[in-house]
């Protein structure tokens, strides 16, 4: 069972063609395992995440007590 997923240090691609960025993943599972794929994200989606990680970004400098 995969219990979450987090960003592989390595940069995001954007395919102008297909229209759609791609960003590596490790999916992690209960027994400790992990498994390399690509979160693919079409240009709504993108836009969301972008907001999303903006939001969280200005979440965490509030938390640290410096202004957004």
């Amino acid at each position: 069972m995969i219990t979450h997923a987090t960003p592989v240090r390595r940069d995001i691609t954007y395919d102008h063609v297909e229209q759609q960025a791609t960003l590596p993943i490790a999916l992690h599972r209960l027994d400790g395992t992990t498994e390399t794929t690509t979160l693919v994200l079409d240009p709504a989606q993108l836009e969301v995440l972008y907001a999303q990680m903006d939001r969280a970004i200005g979440m965490r400098e509030a938390a640290a007590g410096h202004p957004a």
